[in-house]
């Protein structure tokens, strides 16, 4: 009975999807790294800056002091001392990096999409041939008789 389910666990493991997914889960992994250093060291200063100095990842509010009380100059400090507290500030970072992935990830499809189209109309190019209908060679779409056979073939049906 075990045997059996890891042999089932191996064929499940080694198919094509679950590879495909391992590998786009480590590199989602990579791309949320570039991310989080996109949104925290790019994206926030500027916009601490434009909303006078305010720095997102310090937004907190204290629900409960710790020893020392409050006021505490970051949330890990709050932390240190053994505060509650309720870290807005790192909320609106990680809403702003999900926006940010959403984007990323939703300019990446649109380019493939558009890719794929540009493929697909690129490999739907006129046929200039077709098939007899009776000998199965293939002869040009405006022929009316087989070269090959010498059938008559009607254009309306085909």
């Amino acid at each position: 009975m075990l045997k059996n389910i890891l042999s089932e666990f191996k064929k499940f493991a080694l198919r094509g999807n679950v590879m495909d997914m391992a590998v786009g889960i480590i590199i989602g992994s990579a791309f949320t790294k570039i991310v989080d250093s996109l949104v925290k060291d790019i994206m926030m200063p500027p916009l601490g800056l434009l909303s006078g100095k305010l720095n997102f990842s310090n937004l907190f509010f204290v629900l409960k002091d710790g020893n020392p009380a409050a006021p505490y100059a970051s949330p890990d400090a709050a932390k240190a001392a053994g505060a509650v507290t309720l870290n807005i500030g790192f909320f609106i970072n990680t809403v702003i990096s999900f926006v940010i992935v959403a984007f990323a990830v939703f300019l990446l499809i649109k380019a493939m999409n558009t890719l794929q189209e540009k493929f697909d109309a690129g490999t739907k190019k006129e046929e200039k041939t077709k098939q007899c209908p009776f000998c199965c060679s293939d002869i040009p779409v405006q022929a009316v008789k087989c070269p090959h056979c010498t059938a008559d073939l009607d254009p309306k049906k085909d």
